[in-house]
């Protein structure tokens, strides 16, 4: 970062403070997103964005075998790229706790103002990562089956869960999705409620971001599990939970940017 910052002084403002924060913090998080969420049911525009994505990951899967071995990655990969995708749910949490509308035609004027570069640029950011998770995710898979093709996803699944080689892959492959999700979550637990919430550079945005999980390492850590169960959950039943579970983590990790982050 402080090379980064050699190269573009004049790109980099001032990096907010970071507070320490402890369980209770997740907690008042959570109830507030859960409360954000009953006062601004959003799940309906997550249905209708839920069912084509998921639908077409499916499709996609099922008709060439080849991408088969990506389904988990590919499904693992909505919590890589969600925190962009909850740009409306930080909004609209800002201007409720502002006592500002909250209608869904304000939800995204973050994308309008002089942020939205910034922005944009921690979106390609996740992106990325989550490209370089399939990449490292096909790669595993070759590293183990070589040139071998499952002819159906139950085939696969079958051989995945009864064979060591199945079971090696899912070991180091849930390692190595681990440390990028832990990657995705450093970038963005405040990086981009930041960005909706101040005019700042992204830069900064993800150096703070940084500076909050080195401050705070066990209770990010343990938020990411908290984000990874709800999303295994919500995932469970045909993805149908997820319409519960994805606008209540956005709304919750607006507010615990709020709690981690200095006015």
């Amino acid at each position: 970062m402080a090379t980064l910052r050699a190269v573009f002084p004049q790109q980099v403002k001032a990096r907010p403070g970071v507070r320490t924060i402890g369980t209770e913090d997740l907690r008042y998080a959570l109830s507030k997103g859960v409360e954000d969420f009953l006062a601004m049911p959003t799940h309906v525009l997550f249905v209708i964005a839920i069912y084509p994505i998921a639908g077409l990951i499916i499709a996609t899967v099922t008709f060439d075998q080849d991408l088969i071995p990506l389904l988990f990655p590919l499904a693992s990969g909505f919590a890589l790229v969600g925190p962009f995708a909850a740009i409306g749910l930080y909004e609209l949490s800002r201007r409720r706790a502002a006592g500002l509308d909250v209608g869904w035609s304000r939800a995204y004027a973050p994308l309008r103002a002089r942020s939205a570069g910034a922005i944009v640029t921690v979106g390609i950011v996740l992106m990325a990562i989550l490209i370089a998770w399939l990449i490292a995710a096909m790669g595993l898979y070759w590293a183990i089956y070589g040139d071998e093709q499952p002819q159906t996803i139950f085939a696969f699944a079958e051989d995945v869960l009864t064979t060591r080689r199945g079971w090696t892959l899912i070991i180091i492959g849930n390692l190595v999705g681990f440390a990028f999700s832990l990657l995705a979550l450093a970038v963005s637990v405040v990086s981009l409620p930041l960005l909706v919430d101040r005019e700042t550079d992204a830069l900064t945005a993800i150096e703070t971001s940084l500076e909050a999980v080195r401050m705070n390492p066990r209770i990010m850590v343990l938020w990411g599990f908290i984000v990874a169960a709800c999303l295994v959950m919500g995932m469970l039943p045909l993805f149908v939970g997820l319409t519960l579970a994805l606008p209540i983590l956005g709304h919750a990790t607006w507010h615990l940017y709020r709690r981690t982050v200095a006015p």
